[in-house]
Parts: C-alpha cells; structure tokens; sequence
C-alpha cells in the first residue's frame, strides 16, 4: 500500500481498537478455521498472522497450541492491545509491503480479513510473496468478505473506509495462482456483534505450498 492508504489503515483500526474484537472475534466460522489449521500444524511451528489485530482469536489460539506467531498490523493501538493480551507471541506495528519475508521462513501464514483496502494488484501480488514465505508443504488460512467490488466507499462500524475485493470464485481462483493447492474452502454469512450490523458474507479458503518454488523461472 502507499502511505496515504496505510496512513488511513492504521487510523480506522487505531479508531476501533478493542470494539473490533467484540464485534468479530466471536465469529464461528473464525476459530473453526483456527481449529482445521491446528489440527494441521506440526508442533511448534512458526507461523505469521498478517493484520494480526488485537491478538485474539488468532494469535492467542496459535500461541496458546504452543506455536511460535509474529503478528504484524499497521495499527499501534492494535498492536499495543496484541502485546498485552497475548505476550507469548511476537507483534510488529509495519506495513507486510515493506517487510522482508525469505523464502520458506513460516510453518503457515494466517490472513484473516487483511486484504480488503489494498488494490486487487496489491493483493495478488502479496499472496505470491506470503506463499514464497511459506516452506513446502506450508499452510495458508484466509478470509475474506467476497464481493465484486473495486475502491468502494462505505462505512465499517461508523468509520468511513475504502473497499476493494473479488468474487468468491475469483478470490480463489487468486489463491490458486499464487501457488496454493486449495484444500478447504467455506461461505457464509455473519453477522458481527455491533449496533446496527447485518449479516455479510464472509468466505474462508485453506491451502498449502505444494512446490518449492511457486513460480518457477525457465
């Protein structure tokens, strides 16, 4: 993302903090991802939550399975709220554009609704670098809310936010080109606990890095 999008990131999760939490970390469909990705885990793994948030559900339940996470949010007040609720994982307040991430250097890779204010280009190009990330036989978690819709303006729990996000099937269809082997996938709607919410459909893929190289060079 550019500055002024991190910019306006940060200051919507700063603005929500923990009513963030509230209103989502109760989501069903959300920690049976968590469970089908711990069932999937070999101990101790190494594992990277992009847009981590306040730390919980995902961070918490990856570090209380005794992994080892690092959290990364552009958010300081998320990532202050992720230190103190869950201190056996590691967080960092940075933009995933700017950081480095070596080849094969996570167990999994969590993204969890991170995705939806950066272009659809910005999005496919860091679901290839996050599969680089992953070692072979890694495992990707991600969710998504799947609409059709391209730098949309709208408002997220009385915060004025731009959206952009692909259709189920080609939300997947990107996963797949990334270098993932889509394992499980599952659509739903939610309704987040907040006043004046409806349900909204949310989508949940699972896949694992099956080559060493996703995009082999000839």
């Amino acid at each position: 993302m550019d500055d002024e999008q991190t910019h306006r990131a940060a200051a919507v999760f700063d603005a929500l903090g923990a009513d963030y939490e509230r209103a989502f970390g109760g989501s069903p469909a959300h920690h049976d991802s968590l469970r089908r990705l711990l069932d999937d885990l070999a101990p101790g793994s190494r594992v990277l939550d992009v847009g981590s948030g306040t730390g919980r559900p995902t961070a918490a339940a990856l570090a209380a399975a005794g992994h080892r996470v690092l959290g990364v949010d552009v958010s300081p007040v998320m990532v202050a709220l992720a230190r103190r609720q869950v201190p056996e994982a590691e967080f960092q307040q940075a933009d995933i554009h700017d950081m480095p991430l070596p080849e094969a250097s996570f167990d999994a890779v969590c993204v969890y609704f991170s995705l939806l204010q950066m272009s659809r280009a910005e999005q496919s190009a860091l679901l290839h670098r996050l599969v680089r990330a992953l070692r072979p036989g890694g495992l990707c978690a991600l969710a998504t809310v799947p609409l059709d819709v391209e730098d949309v303006q709208g408002v997220f729990m009385g915060r004025d936010v731009r959206v952009t996000s692909f259709a189920a099937e080609d939300f997947t269809a990107a996963v797949r080109e990334a270098g993932l082997t889509v394992t499980h996938q599952e659509g739903l709607l939610f309704t987040p606990a907040h006043p004046g919410a409806g349900p909204e459909p949310h989508l949940f893929v699972h896949g694992r890095r099956e080559r060493s190289d996703p995009h082999p060079t000839a």
